[in-house]
């Protein structure tokens, strides 16, 4: 499967004198996101004193400055020197980590909204939210798509819209990329959170109750939020996912469940994760081979 094209150049716009907006295409794919993860990673290496956030997202970049330290033209040449050195690599290898994620599909917590907010919400009112994922994306039934959710990993390709949560990109040929609609309209209230959500192209996991749009398939088992910090997951901060994070869903019973919430509330929990080098055009070029050589890595 050939890369797609995006801009030669990236765009870029000041936002005051406190921000840098680096535009990388107008819309997501995975090379467009893999030159936004390497810029990023080429500025925590660099250190600037004076840059105060670094955030990427799903084609672009938002970086913040202390313009008292750093002039935001000065941070666009560096940002320059960063992307042209992207571009002259031979590949895109990002250091990053394989995460196990638990989740808990056709839990009664999200069936219960499920069903709460139906007419009017949603496209097919007497249908949930599986089957109709299952439905428009020509599958035998919601039992396939589960199997299809979790069976090929997924990119956490940014971080955002409500603190901690993930946007995820399933990494497999784009013909078995998974895509279902946001309902008609938004749930006001009632989205447990760590839901298991779909929206276009896009797994999340919400790390609040709430309101919400995204399609809902399932409960994850572990915390991705936690202001107060407990456990070894949040040791360095209090929102657990980084972008260039590689998720692995992995199906579990209500028993399976229940015992990692007691492990939850013990503050003993703590996510299975492994250190991994992600190749961005290696996936795209063998997208089944190469999810298998990730995939082993939690075996």
């Amino acid at each position: 499967m050939s890369a797609p094209t995006i801009p030669e150049n990236a765009r870029y716009t000041f936002g005051g004198d406190e921000f840098l907006f680096v535009e990388i295409d107008a819309a997501m794919s995975l090379a467009a996101n893999a030159r936004a993860m390497t810029i990023a990673q080429g500025l925590r290496s660099m250190d600037l004193a004076g840059l105060i956030e670094i955030c990427p997202a799903n084609a672009s970049l938002l970086l913040r400055v202390d313009p008292d330290i750093l002039d935001p033209r000065d941070l666009r040449t560096e940002v320059q020197k960063l992307e042209e050195q992207s571009k002259a690599a031979s590949s895109v290898v990002l250091q990053t980590r394989i995460v196990e994620v638990p989740v808990w599909y056709e839990d009664p917590y999200t069936d219960e909204t499920v069903w709460k907010y139906r007419e009017g919400y949603h496209q097919e009112p007497t249908m949930s939210d599986l089957d109709y994922a299952a439905k428009v994306n020509g599958l035998t039934d919601k039992h396939e798509f589960i199997r299809r959710h979790h069976s090929s990993p997924w990119l956490v390709t940014m971080v955002g819209f409500v603190a901690g949560l993930p946007f995820m990109f399933q990494l497999t040929d784009q013909e078995k990329q998974m895509e279902v609609p946001k309902y008609l309209s938004p749930r006001p209230s009632g989205t447990p959170g760590l839901t298991v959500g779909h929206g276009g192209a896009f797994s999340v996991i919400y790390s609040v109750p709430g309101a919400g749009g995204y399609q809902m398939f399932g409960l994850a088992a572990g915390p991705i939020y936690d202001p107060q910090q407990r456990g070894e997951d949040f040791g360095e901060s209090m929102i657990y996912f980084r972008p260039g994070d590689i998720v692995k869903f992995t199906p579990v019973t209500e028993e399976e469940y229940r015992t990692m919430q007691k492990q939850v509330d013990a503050g003993t929990f703590a996510y299975r994760t492994f250190p991994v080098e992600f190749d961005a055009e290696a996936s795209q070029a063998d997208p089944e081979g190469y999810n298998q050589r990730l995939l082993e890595t939690l075996a």
